[in-house]
C-alpha cells in the first residue's frame, strides 16, 4: 500500500481540503493528516513545502503529489473503484461529472458572501441578488438529481443514490447553509439532512470546534 499524506487547511476554514478529506473518507483510504493554519506569518512557506500552486490540499503518494480537490477525488475514484465515487451509469455519471466541474468552477458569490467557517454559527449577511441566484442554482441541482435519483434501491440520500465526489464537492455548501442559518426544504433539505448525517462530516466540524 502507498504511504498517503494528506495536508490540509486548517478545518474551520479550508472548504476546499474538506472535499477532499471527505471523499478519501468516504471512501475507506486511509491517510495521515497534515494540516496548516491558514492566517499565520509563515502559512504560505509551509503550504510551499508541500503544493507547486501553495494552496492545499495536496495528497502525497509515495512522494508524487497531487494537488486540486477534484484532482485528489478522481485519485480516489481510480484507486478503490470498488467504492463507486462516481454513478456506474454513463448518463448520470456525466451529470455528476457537469455538476461538480461546476461547483469547482463557480459560484463566486456564494464563497464571498458566505465564507467557509465550519467552527461556529456566523450571523447571516445581507442577501445579494448574485447570492440568491447561487443559492437558486444550487437548490434546482440537489433537488433535480434528487427527484430523477432517489428511491432507487441503493438510494442513501445522495445526489445520485450512493455518495459520489458530486457530493463531496457540495459538502461545504451544506455546511455553509447550517454556519448561517439558511433554511433549506423539500427534497433538498433532506439532501442536506442526508451530507449532516455522515459520520466523516460530523468528525470534521467536531475537529473545528476543537481548535478554534
Amino acid at each position: 500500500m502507498p504511504v498517503l499524506t494528506l495536508v490540509i487547511g486548517d478545518k474551520g476554514r479550508s472548504s476546499w481540503s474538506f472535499r477532499a478529506w471527505l471523499a478519501l473518507k468516504h471512501a475507506g483510504i486511509g491517510f495521515d493528516e497534515v494540516t496548516i493554519d491558514l492566517d499565520r506569518p509563515d502559512t504560505a512557506q509551509r503550504i510551499g513545502a508541500y503544493s507547486p500552486t501553495g494552496r492545499v490540499p495536496v495528497l502525497l503518494v509515495d512522494g508524487a503529489r497531487v494537488w486540486e480537490s477534484l484532482a485528489i477525488c478522481e485519485w480516489a475514484a481510480e484507486r478503490v473503484p470498488d467504492q463507486r465515487l462516481w454513478p456506474i451509469d454513463a448518463a448520470a455519471r456525466a451529470e455528476a461529472r457537469a455538476i461538480a466541474h461546476e461547483m469547482h468552477a463557480g459560484f463566486p458569490a456564494l464563497r464571498e458572501t458566505l465564507p467557509f467557517d465550519a467552527s461556529r454559527p456566523r450571523p447571516r449577511p445581507a442577501v445579494t441578488r448574485g447570492l440568491t441566484a447561487e443559492i437558486a442554482r444550487i437548490l434546482s441541482i440537489w433537488n433535480s438529481c434528487r427527484s430523477r435519483y432517489g428511491g432507487e434501491s441503493e438510494d442513501e440520500g445522495f445526489l445520485f443514490g450512493r455518495f459520489s465526489i458530486a457530493d463531496a464537492m457540495y459538502v461545504p455548501v451544506v455546511s455553509r447553509f447550517i454556519t448561517y442559518g439558511i433554511a433549506v426544504g423539500g427534497a433538498a433539505g433532506d439532501y442536506a439532512k442526508a451530507v449532516s448525517a455522515l459520520p466523516a462530516f460530523a468528525e470534521w466540524h467536531v475537529d473545528a470546534r476543537r481548535v478554534r
